[in-house]
């Protein structure tokens, strides 16, 4: 999972086995050392709110998402999810594809194929 954050928005980038696991356990989470610490990110489904929502406690950022989004999500066509929560926090959670052009020294093979890319050639 990817994380990137700008300004009052943040953006987390699934590949394939972190949306299987978010959508089969209800949650994927990752972490970052960062000199002394370690920052926490996760998404968990969340079966009482109808909308996205983040906290942040304990050096993890917490996004949730409302579990009946997730219902078939490994399976289907939909790219992700976006929303603002209550504070204004924009936050997009979407797949991560392939990059058109492969990049030096960063394995995409656990990625979802670009929609735009060319099977053809």
């Amino acid at each position: 999972m990817k994380l990137r954050i700008s300004g009052n928005s943040i953006r987390l980038r699934l590949s394939m086995p972190d949306v299987q696991m978010l959508v089969q356990s209800g949650i994927v989470l990752d972490k970052s050392h960062i000199g002394n610490g370690i920052l926490m990110y996760q998404i968990t489904q969340n079966i009482h709110e109808n909308e996205l929502s983040a906290t942040f406690e304990n050096d993890t950022i917490n996004v949730h998402i409302p579990k009946d989004w997730l219902t078939n999500w490994d399976n289907d066509e939909r790219i992700g999810f976006e929303g603002r929560d209550a504070n204004g926090l924009y936050i997009l959670i979407e797949k991560d594809f392939q990059c058109m052009k492969p990049r030096i020294n960063e394995d995409e093979s656990d990625l979802f194929l670009n929609p735009n890319a060319n099977p053809h050639g």
